[in-house]
């Protein structure tokens, strides 16, 4: 059943934590690390294009959605070097129709959340991918969008969001503590989007279907 866009809003401005006592470690929880946060560079689109091709070609009819989110697709905003790109699949929790194809590509499945939209990452190292799989219509999908696109559109919260980044970076041994430092920024710039996400979201849902 196809969902109103009554229903696409009210998820969309709804934040699921998901479970907070569930471990979503695949591999176990990462070491600590140095997180940089460097200048936009011009190949990031083209790493996007390349993985976007090498994953199409290898699921095919399997990735039925594949978008260059976060800060790297955003032109001239400073970022972590990594690229992160959500793929649609139909069904995340069945992890053997396309994680055993994605790890002959190299990516290796490190986070499984099913109780926060059935989300799985998997990551590359060289280049440095994380690969979001999320499922169809999947409200925090929708949102990487909607905010990549209001970055894209609006430079005064592009500029904030990255001074915002580069503050968040000290003291920042795990990207979630990272996440954490840079929150309040990010939910300031998303009250401002939700303020016009009766013009924004059709034209969004209309590209996406």
């Amino acid at each position: 059943m196809a969902l109103s866009l009554a229903d696409y809003k009210r998820q969309i401005m709804h934040f699921s934590e998901g479970d907070l006592t569930e471990n979503p470690w695949v591999k176990g929880k990462p070491v600590p690390r140095l997180i940089q946060v460097v200048p936009y560079d011009l190949k990031w689109p083209e790493i996007y294009r390349q993985q976007q091709k090498y994953i199409c070609d290898a699921l095919r009819d399997k990735a039925l959605k594949i978008a260059h989110v976060g800060s790297t697709a955003v032109p001239g905003l400073a970022a972590k070097p990594v690229i992160d790109i959500d793929l649609i699949v139909a069904t995340p929790e069945d992890e053997k129709s396309y994680v055993p194809t994605l790890e002959e590509l190299g990516f290796e499945l490190t986070v499984r959340e099913p109780s926060w939209y059935q989300h799985r990452m998997l990551k590359l190292q060289d280049p440095q991918v994380n690969l979001h799989v999320f499922a169809p219509d999947c409200p925090e999908h929708l949102r990487h969008l909607l905010f990549r696109n209001w970055l894209i559109e609006h430079p005064d919260d592009s500029e904030k969001y990255a001074n915002a980044k580069l503050a968040a970076v000290v003291d920042a041994n795990y990207v979630k503590e990272y996440n954490v430092n840079k929150n309040a920024v990010v939910r300031d710039i998303y009250s401002r989007l939700f303020e016009q996400l009766d013009m924004l979201l059709p034209d969004l849902l209309l590209h996406e279907n």
